[in-house]
C-alpha cells in the first residue's frame, strides 16, 4: 500500500523506446509524418462531409464521426509520444495516467459501437434499398451516434475504476501511454478477480460488436450473392469493402491488446501493435475510405475549384 500511495504522489516513468535508443530519431521522425497526415486527412474527411450536399447521407455522418474519433485518438497520445522520443520528458502523473486510460478506453469503446452502427447502415443499404432513407432517418441515426459515446464512456468508466482501485507498486509504465495491461502488470496483489471482471467488460464491448458486425455482413454476402449481375454484386461489394478493411485493422490490433491474460501480455511486442492502433489506422483510414470513393473524389474537387460533374 506504501507503494500505490507513492505511486499516486509521484506518477509515472514511461520508458517508451528508450530500450532502442539508436531508433528514437527516426521513430520521432516518421511519427511525425505520420500525425501530421492523420491530422489533415481526419480533417479534410470531416470538412468535406459538411460542405458537400452529397455526403448527407447516414454513411457519411458516421464516417466523420469516426474520423473526429480518431483525430482524438492520436492527439490524446502521439504529442506525449514525440516528447517522450525527444527525452525531454518521460514522466507522467498519476492523476494524467488516470486521465488518459480513461480517455483512450472511451475512444477505443466508442468505436467499437460506431462500426457496429455503421455496419448497420451498409446493411440496410444492401439488404433494404427501397426502404433505406425510412430505416436510416435521422434520428435514428444521431440515436445510434449518442449511444456509441454513452456506451464507450460507461465501459471506460467501469474498467479504469477497476483498474485504479488495485494498489500499484513501482513507478515504470513499460509502454508509451498508460495502457491497461501494463498497469495491470504493476498491481501489488492479485489481479485474478479484476481480471475476471475486466474480461466481461472487454467481452460485451469488443466481442458482442464484432459478432454483430459479423452478422450484419453475413445477411450482406446472402444478399450480394443473390444478385444476377457481376457488376450488380461488384457495386454492392465496393460499398462495404472500406468498411470490412476498417474493422479488420482496429479489432485485430484490440483483440490481440485486451483479449489475452496479463501475463501473456508481451510489453515489447504490445507497444509496436499500439502504435499500429494509435497511429497506422488513423491515419489509413480516410484513405482506405477515399482511395475507393468516388462522390469523396468528386466532394475534394468541387471544393478545390475542380467540380467534376461537367466532365
Amino acid at each position: 500500500m506504501e507503494s500505490s500511495n507513492t505511486s499516486s504522489e509521484e506518477g509515472f516513468i514511461l520508458v517508451g523506446f528508450s530500450d532502442w535508443p539508436h531508433l528514437e530519431p527516426i521513430f520521432f521522425a516518421f511519427i511525425s509524418i505520420f500525425y501530421s497526415l492523420t491530422l489533415f486527412g481526419n480533417t479534410l474527411i470531416i470538412i468535406l462531409s459538411q460542405l458537400d450536399l452529397r455526403l448527407h447521407t447516414p454513411m457519411y455522418y458516421f464516417l466523420s464521426h469516426l474520423s473526429f474519433l480518431d483525430l482524438c485518438y492520436t492527439a490524446s497520445t502521439v504529442p506525449q509520444l514525440l516528447v517522450n522520443l525527444s527525452g525531454l520528458d518521460r514522466t507522467i502523473s498519476f492523476g494524467r495516467c488516470v486521465a488518459q486510460l480513461f480517455i483512450m478506453l472511451s475512444l477505443g469503446g466508442i468505436e467499437c459501437v460506431l462500426l457496429v452502427t455503421m455496419a448497420i447502415d451498409r446493411y440496410a443499404a444492401v439488404c433494404r434499398p427501397l426502404h433505406y432513407t425510412t430505416i436510416m432517418h435521422p434520428l435514428l441515426c444521431r440515436a445510434l451516434v449518442v449511444f456509441s459515446w454513452v456506451g464507450g464512456l460507461v465501459n471506460s468508466l467501469i474498467q479504469t475504476s477497476l483498474v485504479m482501485a488495485m494498489p500499484l507498486c513501482g513507478h515504470q509504465l513499460n509502454h508509451f501511454f498508460c495502457e491497461l495491461p501494463v498497469l495491470l502488470k504493476l498491481a501489488c496483489e492479485d489481479t485474478g478477480g479484476t481480471e475476471a471482471n475486466l474480461f466481461v467488460a472487454r467481452v460485451i464491448i469488443l466481442v458482442c460488436p464484432l459478432v454483430l458486425i459479423l452478422g450484419s455482413y453475413a445477411h450482406i454476402a446472402k444478399a450480394v450473392l443473390n444478385i444476377k449481375s457481376m457488376a450488380g454484386r461488384r457495386k454492392a461489394f465496393g460499398t462495404c469493402t472500406s468498411h470490412l478493411i476498417v474493422v479488420a485493422m482496429f479489432y485485430g490490433s484490440a483483440i490481440s491488446t485486451y483479449l489475452q491474460p496479463v501475463h501473456k501480455y508481451s510489453e515489447g511486442e504490445g507497444k509496436f501493435v499500439a502504435l499500429f492502433y494509435t497511429i497506422i489506422t488513423p491515419m489509413l483510414n480516410p484513405l482506405i475510405y477515399t482511395l475507393r470513393n468516388k462522390d469523396v473524389k468528386a466532394a475534394l474537387w468541387k471544393v478545390l475549384g475542380k467540380d467534376t460533374d461537367s466532365r
